[in-house]
């Protein structure tokens, strides 16, 4: 016989326990956040997967995954994905203000907004379109900043202090000259050539790539500056022409083979040469990474780097970026990883028994704070303008300082076979170096300035109104004498 009470409270039981099942899958269901990540090499992934373990282990109603593709995944695939309405969540990307309309504003989800402002404020500008001024849509996973190095073995040979915050390039140079002297070293000072090397030095010298109206000006006073600073240390021997006129056009190129060699004093290049130092240089000579050289301007470098974005903006994806930028989190993540972190107030303690890598990272860890304003803003205003966009800004700003560059020393290397004539400089109105610029200006004997107009003369910088009519008139002297020109003619 059929117990019917027992078949239903087993009925019951059934039905109560897929209840409490769907309840129970309802209720602990995990949020789930998607991470595009790229990393330079196995350490940085690693690093991200045991934060983000970490994170969930604390936090068991998000699951979060790491998808790590190569960099190229993230300048091709991540823009198209943006575009079509599909990507992750977040994605760590170098063109921040390529994909900036696709960022996602975080500050509802973020428990304290103004930890974000103190720690990253004037890199979240990098971030934002332009008119915002508020929103935070990330922060920087980790930083670059251009910087020079010394061979610390050459200083302590040639018995030359090393230089502190605060000094000059001039002084910079002078002391790379005094080693280079004393020790038979072919090479003092080298720069990597790129014209964003030239950036933070043109900076310090007063570049401001905008005009007092606001408009852009590539090639102001303070690159010139600069760039007549190099370009006199290639004519003094303080830098090799071989560096620069190695390669042509804007191609970049860097002196690493001399320097590893031992055969530069002092080279100009950043934060991201740590790794390849310690690996090349190993334990040949001390390399040591010095403050900014200060200019009349500043003391700075350039900034750059990549960020982790967010692209949906909901309690999750705030919670795991609150946690990855935590000072806690982040410091550790960049002392793992061995890299400079975007954060203005950051103590690291870098995982490296290298003494030469350990105070290269806080010296360039050091300089974040200190890297003058004027070096964020060309980027993010100049992508104000219709057309610009990073890629293209950065193009151009490098374009136009490398070239300035190229120009002056290729000038300067014809004028060895094109310099001023005997008879242009020993005009007594002339002194030698109104005649070396009258050379680099195509003039460069009496008769070519003879036939020059004042007008001609004053668009060179060491020549005024005054000086102009002086020099012409002494250049066609021989034209009076001879009755080729008549006073009259001379007003005319």
């Amino acid at each position: 016989m059929i117990d019917l009470k027992f078949i239903l409270k087993a009925t019951t039981v059934v039905f109560m326990t897929i209840a409490v099942s769907l309840i129970s899958s309802v209720s602990f269901a995990k949020t789930e956040v998607r991470i595009m990540w790229y990393g330079d090499g196995e350490t940085e992934g690693k690093a991200m997967q045991d934060q983000l373990d970490k994170f969930m282990a604390k936090n068991s109603d998000i699951s979060v995954i790491l998808d790590q593709v190569p960099y190229k995944s993230i300048q091709d695939s991540l823009p198209v994905q943006l575009a079509s309405g599909e990507g992750p969540d977040i994605a760590r990307v170098t063109d921040l203000g390529g994909l900036a309309k696709y960022y996602k504003d975080l500050t509802p989800y973020l428990k304290d907004t103004s930890y974000w402002e103190a720690s990253y404020g004037p890199f979240l500008n990098w971030m934002r379109l332009p008119g915002d001024t508020s929103s935070i849509h990330g922060f920087h996973s980790t930083m670059t900043v251009t910087g020079p190095y010394v061979n610390k073995t050459l200083f302590e040979q040639a018995g030359v202090d090393l230089l502190g915050p605060g000094a000059t390039w001039a002084e910079w140079a002078d002391a790379a000259n005094a080693v280079a002297s004393k020790l038979d070293i072919p090479i003092p000072m080298a720069w990597d050539r790129s014209g964003h090397r030239v950036s933070g030095p043109a900076v310090s010298m007063g570049a401001q790539y905008f005009d007092a109206s606001g408009d852009p000006k590539l090639v102001d006073d303070g690159l010139k500056a600069m760039t007549q600073m190099l370009y006199d240390w290639h004519q003094n021997g303080t830098m090799s022409k071989d560096l620069w006129g190695s390669v042509s056009g804007t191609k970049y190129h860097a002196p690493n083979d001399w320097w590893n060699a031992a055969e530069v004093v002092f080279m100009m290049s950043g934060s991201w040469q740590i790794g390849r130092f310690a690996n090349e240089v190993g334990d040949d000579f001390d390399w040591w990474a010095v403050p900014a050289p200060c200019g009349p301007a500043a003391c700075t470098g350039m900034p750059g780097g990549n960020a982790l974005l967010a692209f949906t903006a909901n309690d999750a994806v705030g919670r795991v970026m609150d946690y990855l930028s935590s000072k806690e989190q982040l410091g550790a993540f960049i002392g793992e990883v061995l890299a400079i972190p975007g954060h203005l107030d950051l103590p690291v303690d870098y995982q490296t028994d290298d003494p030469n890598a350990k105070h290269a990272l806080e010296t360039f860890a050091g300089a974040v704070p200190t890297i003058d304003q004027v070096a964020y803003v060309p980027i993010n205003e100049l992508e104000k303008i219709d057309g610009f966009d990073e890629a293209l800004v950065n193009e151009l700003r490098e374009r136009a300082q490398d070239q300035l560059l190229v120009e002056a020393i290729t000038t300067e290397e014809n004028l060895e076979e094109n310099g001023p004539s005997k008879n242009l400089i020993e005009l007594e109105s002339v002194t030698e170096s109104i005649a070396y610029a009258l050379a680099r200006n195509g003039i460069n004997d009496k008769d070519t300035l003879a036939e020059q107009s004042i007008d001609d003369l004053i668009v060179i910088d060491e020549i005024d109104e005054i000086l102009a009519g002086e020099i012409i008139l002494e250049a066609r002297k021989e034209w009076f004498e001879k009755g080729e020109i008549t006073t009259n003619q001379q007003e005319d």
